[in-house]
Parts: C-alpha cells; structure tokens; sequence
C-alpha cells in the first residue's frame, strides 16, 4: 500500500487563488458607482443538422440586424456584437441588473463538408440563425439494386461472337 502524503497548506493556497480569481472576474464590471453593469455575455446556441445543410441559432436578444457580425474565414464561422446598457438607463436607481451586456464572440470549425461560400444569416425576433449547405459531394447518394443476377463480362463477348 502506497502512502499519499497531503499537502493542506497547498491545497488551501489554490482554494485562495480561485475565489480571489472569481472575486476580480465580478468586480471587472462593476462601474463608478460600484453597480454590477456588465458580465461576460456569452449567447446560447443550438446546432442540428440534416442531410443537406447545418443550422446554428443563436440567441441575441435586443440587438440590431446591423450589430451583428457573421464571418467564415479558414474553416471557421466566427459570429461576433455587443449589446450595450442604454445611456438612459443608467440614469435609473436599478435595484437589480440580471441581463447580460457587453461584446461577444462565438467561433465555430466548420469542416471541409461545407460550403463557406454560400452561407445565409437571418435574424428574427432575437434570434440569429446561420445556415451553411453541404458540399453536393458530402451529401448521401441513394444507389439503386438491380433485382437479379447480371450477365458475366465473358459469356457476353461468348455470345456476340457465335452469333456472328
């Protein structure tokens, strides 16, 4: 049986480093006033696929059409904005800030598969959805059966040359 010597005083030193971590990640965002105004805003996102393309929808709510960057550059579909807190707003006594605001970037691999260069963005009622086509090469071929036994390559040339 080995013996596994604890080290707290390590152990204790990292637990400090994390919470001092996430205490400054809060603190980042908050404002003069000392009032949380912006977090890291990371909108969610659903991806599914069928047989001709692949769909992305992400959601952004409050956002305009113009505020949205959609990019394929090298295999990758970066989607980029910022929703920002109102300057009117901030003029408010807010009780409580739970919305995210601030700039995000979401990237994506795109696979060799697909065709980059006919990507459509729409972006309705808050969400954002990004449609690329499969490569007509990448989509699956139906082969036919043929019921029955095909002559063979010999006894064809056989016949044709009797026959003659």
């Amino acid at each position: 049986m080995a013996i596994i010597r604890l080290n707290s005083f390590r152990d204790a030193i990292a637990l400090q480093n994390r919470v001092n971590s996430i205490f400054q990640e809060i603190t980042r965002g908050q404002g003069e006033s000392g009032a949380l105004t912006t977090a890291a805003f990371v909108p969610p996102v659903d991806i599914y696929n069928d047989e001709h393309k692949v769909v992305l929808k992400l959601e952004v709510p409050g956002l305009k059409q113009e505020e949205i960057d959609v990019r394929v550059e090298n295999d990758t579909l970066t989607i980029r904005g910022e929703r920002k807190l109102e300057k009117e707003e901030k003029k408010e006594n807010f009780h409580r800030i739970e919305r995210r605001y601030g700039s995000f970037y979401r990237a994506f691999s795109v696979p060799n598969t697909f065709d980059t260069e006919n990507v459509q963005a729409t972006y309705e009622a808050g969400v954002l959805k990004v449609e690329l086509q499969k490569r007509a090469e990448a989509k699956p071929k139906q082969i036919k059966v043929a019921v029955g036994s095909p002559k063979p390559v010999e006894a064809a040339n056989v016949e044709s040359k009797t026959a003659a």
